[in-house]
């Protein structure tokens, strides 16, 4: 059973081995896990979409299903949304997980609909994160995202001392995060951030300027700690 098993999670994760002392206890619980996850993942059928080994918690739900995309080996965790009001819509790589209560909305207004949102190949994100998208948010392959990540690429504008913020309107100007980035826990990403390859983001930080490859950022607001070398 063992070895079925690590031939199963192999598909997403090529590295995995069993450790000596999960017992047969365990691998039948997360094999009846697994089971299940997959058996909603065919819930995709109902949106005309093959699932492609999708597996999901429960109530994970979808808004505008035409304009979401995604690869092989998509793992949503319980109460998970996606939302793609947008003009191009939602992108998601292969080998991507999303933690549970995590929320990627693209936009919510109908007179001013967001872009898009691109998640590359193998990253991780974890749980109650929220994504947002009007201006564009796009992660790199390889990522790997603690719990309460949030990223608004979106700015309200608020120069006009004699009308009320509301309705002044917004800029966008977009987020980008390249590869192979480690980010912590409670990490945001604010509007026309851009984050380099392989940069480390502490946990907690607030990030509103763009750093190069390889930096270390942490902070309120974040900061140059050391260059990775």
């Amino acid at each position: 059973m063992k070895a079925i098993l690590e031939k199963i999670v192999r598909l997403r994760n090529p590295d995995f081995n069993l450790h000596k002392d999960i017992n047969t206890v365990i691998l039948i619980s997360f094999a009846w896990l697994t089971f299940w996850s997959l058996v909603r993942g065919f819930s995709l059928l109902f949106y005309f979409k093959n699932p492609k080994m999708a597996m999901f918690g429960r109530a994970v739900t979808f808004f505008n299903t035409p304009k979401i995309h995604f690869g092989k080996y998509l793992k949503l965790g319980n109460h998970v949304h996606l939302s793609a009001l947008a003009t191009d819509g939602i992108y998601i790589g292969d080998n991507v997980g999303i933690g549970a209560y995590s929320r990627l909305v693209v936009s919510t207004s109908l007179d001013h609909p967001g872009t898009f949102i691109k998640i590359g190949d193998h990253v991780g994100i974890g749980e109650y994160a929220y994504l947002g998208g009007a201006g564009g948010l796009q992660i790199g392959d390889e990522c790997i995202i603690g719990q309460y990540f949030s990223c608004h690429p979106e700015n309200h504008l608020s120069d006009d001392l004699n009308k009320s913020i509301r309705h002044q309107g917004v800029k966008r100007n977009g987020i980008k995060i390249g590869k192979n980035c480690w980010i912590g826990a409670k990490v945001t990403i604010l509007d026309g951030v851009e984050i380099g390859d392989g940069c480390i983001i502490a946990a907690g930080a607030v990030v509103h300027s763009s750093f190069p490859n390889n930096s270390v950022i942490g902070g309120v607001p974040a900061r140059l700690l050391k260059q990775r070398i």
